[in-house]
């Protein structure tokens, strides 16, 4: 038995070996190209082990990181990604309580109403109105709906229903909502900002912050919050002192998962930055020149892309596990 066992034991490793092998290959397939000479980039037989097959070369490296194209392609992903992440998860985490520990019954027909008002302030705005006008009639219009005819309707949704709402945001395809965007971020005058890149991502990834710290907050006992409050802290300082801190790993996670959604951002980066703004991901699409692909240069820019966010997943890695396990044993 105990043979079987080791022999099991060893394939299984082997096999797991071969596995991290083959998922390592296009990262060092990357490393060698962008160490390798240009003229060696075809011809290099095998697997192109430095020193042994090619004498390797910084001067790839060196061009990309004195590239002003690439440092401010750089500074514009971690700049937007951070602060795109930082933002849904401050927005979403209150959000996310709220929806785990208090009941909403919104009508369906005001929130109808306010879709339809939104609507309308954004075709006057297109048409000339000016846009703070435009809103506050929209404003107007809604509220004196949602006061007179809106109490005839009692149709109503749940805590449930919102969530799921807020998830299905995740199942529309990007590339819908992408001419909308372009004219809303024309309008106010944001193309080519950071500014416009950062609200996109923070509209998209909502959805998961709060789906996310929704499920912790439901997992965490309401009895220690309310253990807190007898013993004298506000509402407020129960939900800061107990509840963010009990669920702060789930909130780490969710962070680095925002984040990598922001970092790799393509298609709203290609469309509302188109110079200014681009980020490594519009970079890395545009690499080809008058000259062609040069993959050395292609190489090195997407290193520098896995670099930051790798070692931010290490850096978090306790922190991950133990949020993505959290609520997952009880009693």
């Amino acid at each position: 038995m105990k043979m079987r066992l080791t022999a099991t034991h060893i394939i299984l490793t082997v096999l797991a070996f071969v596995v991290v092998l083959i998922w390592l290959l296009p990262f060092y397939w990357a490393v060698s190209v962008s160490l390798r000479p240009p003229s060696m980039t075809f011809t290099c037989k095998g697997l192109c082990f430095p020193y042994l097959q090619f004498p390797p070369t910084l001067e790839h490296w060196k061009t990309e990181l004195s590239s002003r194209e690439m440092l401010r392609a750089l500074l514009n992903s971690s700049i937007i990604a951070f602060t795109a992440s930082f933002f849904t998860l401050v927005l979403g985490t209150p959000a996310a309580y709220a929806l785990a520990r208090f009941r909403f019954s919104p009508r369906l027909v005001v929130i109808f109403a306010f879709v339809f008002c939104a609507i309308l302030a954004f075709t006057a705005a297109s048409f000339g109105v000016d846009w703070r006008l435009a809103l506050l009639a929209a404003f107007v219009i809604f509220l004196g709906f949602a006061m007179t005819l809106g109490n005839r309707f009692e149709k109503r949704l749940g805590n449930e229903d919102i969530t799921l709402w807020f998830l299905s945001q995740r199942f529309l395809p990007p590339i819908v909502t992408v001419v909308p965007f372009l004219l809303i971020m024309s309008q106010f005058k944001l193309i080519d900002t950071r500014l416009a890149l950062i609200l996109v991502n923070i509209t998209f990834n909502l959805p998961f912050a709060i789906v996310i710290m929704r499920q912790a907050f439901i997992d965490l006992p309401i009895e220690l919050e309310e253990a807190a409050m007898v013993d004298g802290a506000s509402f407020f300082g129960s939900f800061y002192r107990v509840a963010l801190r009990l669920t702060a790993p789930v909130m780490a996670a969710t962070l680095m998962i925002i984040l990598a959604f922001c970092w790799n951002e393509l298609l709203f980066a290609l469309n509302l930055g188109t110079l200014k703004a681009k980020t490594i991901p519009a970079l890395l699409a545009g690499s080809a020149s008058t000259r062609g692909i040069q993959f050395w240069f292609v190489a090195v820019r997407a290193l520098i892309a896995l670099i930051p966010p790798t070692i931010l997943a290490l850096l978090a890695q306790r922190y991950i596990v133990r949020g993505l396990t959290f609520g997952a044993v009880k009693g």
